[in-house]
């Protein structure tokens, strides 16, 4: 006697996915919109890409939507950081007001994303096609790296940092930057002539605007200006401190985790 065959059904498992968007607005219509797409579960939503960042380390998630225009660093940054730090990047979804050459870009390496004011048919087909390729092969790392490099060749390079000092907004030429400093959430700069506050919120904000080769996070709180070092000086326990090119001839500390990277710079 034969046994009944007993068809089993496995249900698709549900997509986990993260919604990051400088705007609140964005992120609750978004949010109002995937809760109408069957499997899928919002896990975690973020203001900025450094919180980006940290949300995709921290959920692994399998989708993201990832707006593209955010202070800071933004999401072709977030993008650039995942790769650098080789953190699993998930699907993206990039959501962007129209930008003709953005959107060629997104083509041409088969990266998708959705247009503002979002359209509920079109964030479902995007679902389905990030869905397809979460069960078939990942997006290929060197498609993304392509994408970035793409957008950044041409993103215009700003060579000026904004500095507020004495009520006026003045633009300082990056070459004359000396250092910059973060205390209680306030971020100085000093330059060769001038030392005033910066707009951004967090050191790497400011640095995300500046050139890499010409300035390096020395320490938690300072990043400085490599051309304008003029003095490496020997400290306590083979440590090092900065004597900085500026009017006070600043000395900067160099966290122990950086003393490596100094010694490379100056051949010590």
């Amino acid at each position: 006697m034969s046994c009944p065959r007993v068809s089993i059904y496995t249900y698709p498992m549900p997509i986990s996915a993260v919604i990051v968007d400088d705007e609140q607005l964005a992120r609750d219509e978004l949010s109002y919109l995937l809760k109408s797409v069957d499997d899928v579960e919002i896990v975690a939503q973020g203001r900025n890409g450094l919180e980006a960042v940290n949300l995709i380390k921290e959920h692994s998630p399998d989708l993201v939507f990832l707006d593209v225009q955010m202070p800071g660093l933004d999401g072709f940054g977030v993008i650039k950081k995942l790769l650098d730090k080789k953190i699993p990047v998930p699907q993206i979804i990039f959501a962007t007001a129209f930008d003709q050459y953005a959107v060629k870009a997104f083509e041409v390496n088969a990266i998708d994303y959705v247009l503002k004011p979002f359209d509920k048919k079109r964030v479902a087909q995007a679902i389905e096609k990030a869905r397809k390729k979460i069960q078939g092969a990942p997006t290929a790392n060197d498609k993304l790296e392509s994408l970035v490099k793409m957008l950044e060749a041409q993103r215009p390079q700003n060579s000026k940092v904004l500095v507020r000092a004495a009520g006026r907004l003045l633009l300082v030429e990056q070459k004359d930057v000396c250092f910059a400093s973060i205390e209680d959430g306030v971020i100085s700069v000093v330059s060769t002539t001038l030392e005033g506050q910066s707009n951004c919120r967090t050191l790497e904000e400011l640095l995300h605007g500046l050139d890499s080769d010409m300035f390096w996070r020395a320490h938690r709180s300072y990043v400085v200006n490599i051309n304008r070092i003029k003095e490496v000086v020997p400290w306590f326990k083979s440590s090092y401190q900065l004597r900085m090119d500026d009017k006070k001839q600043s000395e900067i500390p160099v966290s122990r985790a950086q003393t490596k990277r100094l010694r490379e710079l100056f051949g010590l």
